[in-house]
């Protein structure tokens, strides 16, 4: 009898789960993002200091869903100044958060440039460049696309939730083109360590 309930319970736990998150929740906050632009569309998003994705993939099966209680929400994109929301959630609430980035007049424009191109799979994993946020993996990759950065050697790291973090150290001279290519090894989320980006 006891082993029987406990199968049914697993088994509600798994197929129903989804089911239950998604429609009618009377336990879980819901946050949802708006974006004017393509800009805003294509920011990363952290919850409570961890990367989750770029904003334009955060619905439907990919959509947060938070425990009640206090939570920080951070939008970032290189060259724009951070957007960030503290709010309280309540059980069941549905919050939108429309997001508006302003760009960041006070960062300097190199005199001389270099290429990246990273090549990533995932394509929505998080691209840092010593140390800053600069977008989603896929942001660089494909004809016309790629990361401008300055001539000098530069830290690189990919990160994921549920993925090891890819890092590594490249040096660029001025005009060139340079391609980074990897392919993410699924692990642990504690194995993608912390992803705050500098501000």
């Amino acid at each position: 009898m006891l082993k029987s309930l406990l199968v049914t319970a697993l088994i509600w736990c798994f197929v129903g789960l989804g089911t239950a998150l998604a429609a009618d929740n009377q336990i879980l906050a819901e946050v949802r993002f708006s974006g004017a632009t393509s800009v805003e569309r294509n920011a990363g998003v952290w919850v409570d200091g961890q990367y989750v994705g770029y904003l334009d993939e955060l619905k439907g099966d990919k959509q947060i869903l938070l425990l009640p209680g206090k939570h920080e929400i951070a939008v970032r994109q290189a060259g724009y100044k951070d957007f960030s929301d503290e709010s309280v959630l309540e059980p069941g609430q549905v919050v939108m958060l429309k997001v508006r980035l302003v760009k960041d007049a006070t960062l300097p424009m190199p005199k001389e440039t270099a290429e990246l191109k990273i090549s990533v799979k995932p394509g929505r994993a998080a691209v840092f460049i010593d140390g800053r946020f600069l977008g989603h993996a896929d942001e660089f990759n494909g004809m016309g696309r790629g990361l401008l950065v300055t001539p000098d050697t530069h830290r690189v790291r990919i990160a994921l939730p549920g993925y090891q973090t890819f890092e590594t150290e490249v040096t660029v001279r001025p005009n060139q083109k340079l391609k980074i290519e990897t392919e993410l090894v699924k692990g642990s989320i504690t194995e993608a360590g912390p992803m705050i980006s500098q501000k």
